[in-house]
């Protein structure tokens, strides 16, 4: 007889699940597997809550299962470790992000590209090894392989630091994949939300010329007063767009709602790239003139690797980066998501965990 999640595993767990397509989050007794021999054990001190964690609560991607504990953007503190874990001693501040497994043997998990195997484990909804289903941070505790634990810099504030887990990984990445990380180099950032304002902050730090691309010209001294940025352009001023044409290297488009292309592929200069970052539910439309005359690309990027995740939590703590946050309690978990869902956050929910989760 298959087990409940309750009684799958010996240790106790509460965290608050999605029961169905309504997204709606309630309170949820579960359970973890005890610390294997290199398994790390983590109360979890913050959570943030990234527009994946919406997606997948109303199963807009079409492969969610409920009951589904959302949550990888995850701060917190060890409280237990196997025989054979290295890395970390009880008492150290740490975090995990979007993938808790992977092959381990593959070409891409052997050059440090653990998110691109093909057998990744995601933080949730996911099948784990031992064939339990995977439960994310809008919990308790979280029990991960020490491979997949990220050391927390001292420097770094925990709850603002805690959205670098997903956002910060997902814009540092492709900046540095596709080389515009170089002086010089003119990136666009395409939204200035969760994603948007964290590219921001780390391409300023990397040195380059950063103009934000949005449809509300009410976000323009936001972007460059407060976050940095060189320039603002508003996509729907077709002037401000004609006057930009053919001048970016590189658009980093971090938008999940369905939008144009077309207009971003006309900043780029001749072998320029849109990198994806942003996953709409619906197909966007592209036309091939364009690609052929300039040489110009569109491309994907999600999250990173586990050496590069680290390289990214260091490069923040050295130049001071962490989210623009609001700070809730878990009983506002279903008023932030619909806050969400309009873009009224500026510009990430992180839930206080440690204070506010309660079993009874």
């Amino acid at each position: 007889m298959e087990k409940s999640a309750e009684k799958e595993h010996p240790r106790e767990a509460f965290g608050w699940a999605a029961r169905d397509t309504s997204g709606v989050l309630s309170p949820y007794h579960f359970s973890r597997r005890n610390p294997t021999a290199k398994d790390v054990c983590i109360k979890i001190i913050y959570c943030g809550i990234c527009h994946s964690d919406l997606h997948f609560c109303r199963n807009d991607w079409k492969f969610s299962v409920y009951p589904l504990v959302p949550g990888h953007e995850i701060v917190g503190i060890v409280t237990e470790i196997g025989n054979e874990v290295q890395k970390f001693k009880v008492g150290d501040k740490v975090g995990v992000g979007c993938i808790v497994g992977a092959c381990d043997t593959c070409e891409q998990c052997t050059n440090d590209l653990e998110n691109y195997c093909d057998k990744t484990i995601l933080t949730y909804n996911y099948i784990y090894h031992d064939g339990t289903r995977t439960y994310g941070g809008f919990s308790d505790e979280i029990v991960v392989e020490e491979h997949y634990v990220l050391r927390f810099p001292d420097r770094l504030p925990m709850d603002g630091a805690a959205p670098l887990f997903c956002a910060g990984i997902t814009v540092y990445s492709p900046l540095k994949y596709y080389g515009l990380d170089k002086p010089g180099v003119h990136v666009g950032v395409v939204g200035l939300g969760g994603l948007g304002h964290l590219a921001v902050k780390f391409a300023k730090a990397l040195g380059v010329r950063v103009t934000v691309i949005s449809t509300s010209p009410r976000k323009q001294k936001e972007a460059i007063d407060s976050l940095g940025a060189d320039a603002f352009l508003v996509s729907t001023d077709e002037l401000q767009m004609k006057d930009a044409m053919g001048s970016m290297d590189g658009i980093i488009d971090t938008v999940s709602a369905t939008h144009a292309l077309m207009p971003l592929i006309d900043l780029l200069k001749k072998h320029g790239k849109l990198v994806m970052v942003g996953a709409p539910e619906k197909p966007l439309e592209i036309e091939m003139f364009p690609f052929l005359m300039g040489r110009k690309q569109v491309v994907g990027s999600c999250t990173g690797g586990i050496k590069e995740t680290q390289e990214m939590l260091d490069f923040a703590a050295e130049h001071g980066i962490t989210a623009d946050i609001e700070v809730i309690p878990m009983s506002y978990v279903n008023t932030a998501m619909e806050r969400l869902l309009k873009g009224d956050i500026k510009y990430r929910f992180v839930i206080d965990i440690a204070n506010t989760l309660n079993s009874n």
